[in-house]
């Protein structure tokens, strides 16, 4: 049996840089499949956030007995957990919770299998939703204390949300701000107003080009305000819909899936008060038609 290795941290750091320079022996993949298989702890908690922020004095634990048994979560990949929230990198086209017409498998049923499966009392908690077909990282809390917190200081808690969108054409803008006020039809679509004495609910949203070709444009989008289907909409104001996205102007759709991902979220910790960041890689099928083939 393979020993357990315990380090303690001397300097203020990211978790990849500090297993780099102290697991000897250890290559940059061996150290992802560590953090995968959940057989690193923070303080006691396991970390799989390779860019997780290191403080002096945390104590890093390397886990080699762990076994590698892992459950089937459907895609979900879970990037952080401990005792109030539980954060995951929600696969495209996986529900966030499901409504009473609907029974199929959920990013909700699964994870409350996930966390009963250690303990039949224990429960998890909507806190915020990401669309059917949108990827990216996605909070759940564990608890009602920490749900009520999230939720009842949600602007106030959260401090960025970065997305990622692909879109066609290729946007001229190399940054810019899209505001307007937000409502919704009887068809349940949501559209832009231009005045708040309108009825709508204030929408910004930030964005800079990442890449671009003639077929489509990569963007980087940071939410100011948190609305249904804002990111979708303001694309399609621009003149530039996210790709697969036919509800709102889409002509085409390059990767075979909506052309949305949650990268980033920050936000207040519910119990510690700490700032926290958690961040999902961009998928590789985003950057396809950027390809000198896909051009």
């Amino acid at each position: 049996m393979k020993k357990n290795q315990s380090l303690k941290v001397k300097e203020k750091c990211q978790l990849m840089d500090f297993l780099m320079a102290n697991l000897q022996g250890k290559s940059r993949n061996n150290i992802k499949s560590l953090l995968g298989y959940g057989q690193i702890n923070v303080n006691g908690k396991v970390v799989k956030q390779y860019n997780y922020e290191l403080s002096l004095g945390d104590e890093i634990e390397i886990n080699l007995n762990k076994s590698r048994n892992t459950i089937n979560l459907n895609g979900i990949e879970i990037i952080y957990e401990d005792g109030d929230i539980l954060v995951i990198d929600k696969p495209a086209g996986l529900l966030s919770m499901a409504s009473n017409k609907e029974k199929e498998k959920t990013a909700y049923s699964i994870l409350t299998d996930y966390v009963k499966g250690k303990n039949s009392r224990n429960r998890i908690f909507i806190v915020h939703r990401l669309d059917r077909d949108t990827s990216g990282v996605m909070v759940f809390a564990k608890n009602e204390n920490s749900k009520k917190n999230l939720q009842d200081n949600w602007n106030e808690k959260v401090k960025e949300r970065i997305y990622i969108a692909l879109v066609e054409g290729k946007v001229n803008n190399e940054k810019g701000t899209i505001k307007s006020w937000l409502k919704e039809n009887k068809a349940f679509v949501t559209y832009s107003t231009y005045s708040e004495k309108d009825g709508g609910k204030l929408a910004i949203t930030n964005y800079k080009t990442l890449k671009k070709s003639n077929l489509g444009s990569l963007l980087e989008v940071e939410l100011e305000t948190g609305r249904k289907n804002q990111i979708r909409v303001h694309m399609s104001d621009l003149g530039h819909p996210v790709s697969g996205d036919k509800k709102y102007g889409a002509r085409g759709n390059f990767i075979k899936r909506l052309g949305l991902h949650a990268k980033t979220i920050k936000f207040t910790h519910p119990t510690t008060n700490k700032e926290v960041s958690f961040e999902s890689q961009i998928p590789n099928v985003f950057f396809k038609i950027f390809d000198k083939k896909g051009r």
